[in-house]
């Protein structure tokens, strides 16, 4: 092991960075990505007073670690589903949530499905073009489903927000954006 030398600090910590999605150039980077996913590295580059070479690496290298994945999504805002409900479910006695969760995620219509403590054992959100696709899921899989005790349906009337953020880009404090 004499022959090998170990690289220093300065270089551990380089190289780390570029890998780190926690490092303040990834982060920048990653929030100009969110906002546009087709955005030229030159711009990047040019917004955050960097080379267009160091975008590249540090774009590389967060994509080949899967820290960062540039996919396109639909933007639920301007598709402007007829229907979106938001369904409260206590699951029944002897069930778990997650083997209610496992059964509806298979179904397209259900975008969203989260664990949750307190009034619910589960917050599932649903889209569908029409009212009829609702009332189907309804009776199909929540109201004649077995591993189900209690369902509160929440219809949707507006969109005011869904954004899709990385948690350290949240606001510390009160969460407010004008601290």
């Amino acid at each position: 092991m004499a022959g090998k030398q170990q690289p220093s600090s300065r270089v551990k910590r380089a190289s780390q960075s570029i890998r780190s999605p926690g490092d303040d150039l990834n982060q920048q980077i990653i929030r100009l990505l969110q906002h546009d996913g087709r955005m030229a590295f030159s711009e990047i580059a040019q917004k955050l007073d960097v080379s267009e070479g160091t975008i590249r690496n540090r774009v590389s290298g967060l994509r080949e670690n899967n820290m960062l994945r540039i996919v396109a999504m639909s933007d639920p805002v301007a598709t402007e589903y007829t229907t979106d409900a938001m369904i409260g479910i206590n699951v029944a006695p002897g069930v778990t949530p997650r083997q209610v969760a496992e059964r509806l995620e298979k179904d397209q219509r259900v975008v969203f499905i989260l664990w949750v403590a307190g009034r619910y054992d589960l917050i599932v959100e649903l889209v569908s073009d029409d009212s009829d696709a609702l009332k189907g899921f309804l009776e199909s899989e929540i109201h004649g489903s077995d591993d189900i005790a209690d369902a509160d349906v929440m219809l949707g009337l507006q969109n005011f927000k869904n954004q899709f953020l990385l948690k350290r880009d949240m606001p510390e404090g009160n969460g407010s954006a004008e601290e």
